[in-house]
């Protein structure tokens, strides 16, 4: 057959591996539906009216777009190539993310104002943002990525999924263990240990199940370790109906008065999203499909604008795992299935009922795993040495969540740290101030330190100057280690940054250097002086 023929062909849009496909990658973004509607209803806790009136709705349409037009590009290749084998990019929420709009912009938003619907606006504008950072980085993101570490990206990243992911789902998971913990095993065993279950059924889908078996049992012997109640059920029907999402343009909008909030995390989440995005249209290329990276960026950047404008305040991303859907049998029919199944579920109010059925606790060992996931990936992803820059990235997470366990704290008493004092508090450890300065705008503040690191350990003290300057700047306009932006904010911490430059700058000028230490040596039990890591000790 000549390759003309070959490229006229029809491509076949369902294939019988689709379904295998569907059935796991279905099951992935149905658990992050849920994921992100617990983390709506029981951590900012948004009226239902909200939820399921406006951003559900708003949410499946900005997915069942994304799979949608992914399933069409791998069509019009599959089409170009001649080629039966073309599988689609898989696309969804993206999960990091879901979990950075919630805790580190909506939760604080919520705290201040105490009012769902400012969390709400600030998280669609703070999804408005990273739309146009991502549209404009379809062209810029070689750029952003030759320049940024990528340890200094994942670690400040890791120190998210430390703090504001990992620490509030373990907390919840033991305090009702029976159901949080045997679900967490199930999803260590399979998603980290390589066990099956049941012919191949998402371990996901297992723990959840298990968790609601467990949940129900508990409450018919009165035991209730899930919270279930058939009440609860019955409150769940009453959101069946059709609703289609809304235009909220003007909510969008009204979020722009905490772009200041909103900026010191939109624009370095932007970038990491570019660099991620990359880094899984090659491993699709890697595996045989190769699409464009700026047409698939612009894509997700148009896509997330169209469904922040109708309500929804979650970025959509390229996913990995491209070439596991591939050997499974997926094709491009299986993308397309789980965004109609997606539009249904949330246009018609089924979401509702699940939650009613499973117990939110079965839920958040998924959320843990996340957490897991995302901070190994700092350290498995980049060299070993640059370990020291990751903590350093992180830390500004640490500090910034801290932060707000304290305030939290005090507000529960009734009071905050301009009655009690930073005196007192230091007198008992808490050093609130440098919590507040080294925290504020962390995300952005722990690129810069963790990209500063990196450039120390790699001896090239002239590119770590430049971050140091870029640091100076970032904290004078209060981006970094400051409350609020502004003119001559931190003044202290931005001279702090241009003496680090200058002596970085001499350092690169007029240094001399011990001969490195190879990495090997560490693997061998020899720490970086030349000793024995046990005589180190």
């Amino acid at each position: 057959m000549s390759s003309a023929m070959s490229a006229a062909r029809r491509p076949t849009l369902w294939v019988p591996g689709d379904w295998n496909a569907f059935f796991g990658f279905g099951t992935n973004i149905l658990v992050n539906v849920l994921t992100l509607t617990t983390l709506l209803r029981f951590v900012l806790g948004m009226p239902d009216s909200l939820v399921f009136g406006r951003i559900l709705p708003a949410t499946g349409l900005m997915l069942f777009l994304s799979t949608m037009y992914y399933a069409w590009l791998a069509y019009r290749l599959a089409k170009k190539t001649g080629r039966t084998d073309v599988c689609a990019l898989p696309s969804g929420t993206s999960v990091p993310h879901m979990f950075v709009v919630v805790f580190v912009i909506m939760l604080p938003i919520l705290g201040m104002t105490k009012d769902p619907v400012q969390a709400w606006e600030a998280g669609l504008t703070w999804v408005f943002v990273q739309s146009f950072v991502l549209m404009a980085g379809g062209f810029a993101a070689p750029y952003i990525r030759k320049i940024t570490p990528r340890a200094a990206l994942l670690g400040s990243l890791a120190g998210i999924s430390i703090t504001f992911i990992s620490m509030r789902p373990v907390e919840q998971m033991f305090t009702t263990p029976v159901i949080g913990v045997t679900c967490f095993a199930i999803i260590l065993a399979s998603w980290f240990g390589g066990a099956r279950y049941f012919k191949g059924i998402p371990a996901g889908l297992v723990a959840i199940a298990v968790g609601t078996v467990i949940a129900w049992v508990s409450t018919a012997v009165g035991l209730n370790y899930g919270g279930m109640a058939v009440g609860n059920i019955s409150s769940a029907l009453t959101t069946f109906g059709f609703e289609i999402p809304l235009p909220a343009v003007d909510h969008v909008f009204h979020g722009f008065k905490y772009l200041g909030i909103i900026l010191v995390t939109a624009i370095p989440f932007g970038i990491y999203d570019l660099v991620e995005a990359m880094d899984n249209v090659e491993s699709a290329g890697a595996a045989g499909d190769a699409f464009p990276t700026t047409r698939v960026l612009t894509a997700d950047g148009v896509i997330s604008l169209i469904g922040c404008l109708m309500g929804n305040p979650f970025i959509n991303a390229v996913y990995i795992g491209h070439p596991g859907w591939k050997a499974m049998g997926g094709r491009m029919g299986y993308s397309a299935a789980t965004g109609i199944m997606i539009l249904v579920l949330t246009w018609f109010g089924v979401i509702a009922l699940m939650l009613a059925v499973i117990p939110v606790i079965a839920i958040l060992p998924i959320l843990l795993y996340i957490g897991m996931l995302i901070g190994a990936q700092a350290f498995q992803e980049t060299p070993r040495r640059h370990a020291p820059a990751i903590i350093l990235a992180l830390v500004p997470q640490i500090a910034a969540w801290g932060k707000t366990q304290i305030d939290g704290a005090l507000h529960a008493a009734g009071t905050d740290v301009s009655v009690v004092g930073f005196d007192k508090l230091g007198n008992q450890g808490v050093l609130y101030q440098g919590l507040e300065v080294i925290g504020g705008g962390a995300t952005l503040a722990g690129v810069i330190l963790g990209s500063i690191t990196v450039f120390i350990i790699e001896r090239e003290f002239d590119k770590a100057a430049y971050f140091a300057l870029a640091g100076m700047v970032l904290t004078f306009f209060g981006f970094i280690h400051g409350e609020a932006i502004g003119v001559g904010q931190s003044i202290t911490v931005s001279v702090s940054y241009l003496l680090v430059a200058g002596l970085l700058l001499y350092v690169s000028k007029f240094g001399t250097f011990s001969p490195p230490v190879p990495e090997h040596h560490h693997e061998e039990g020899i720490d970086a002086h030349g000793l024995p890591a046990a005589a180190a000790e």
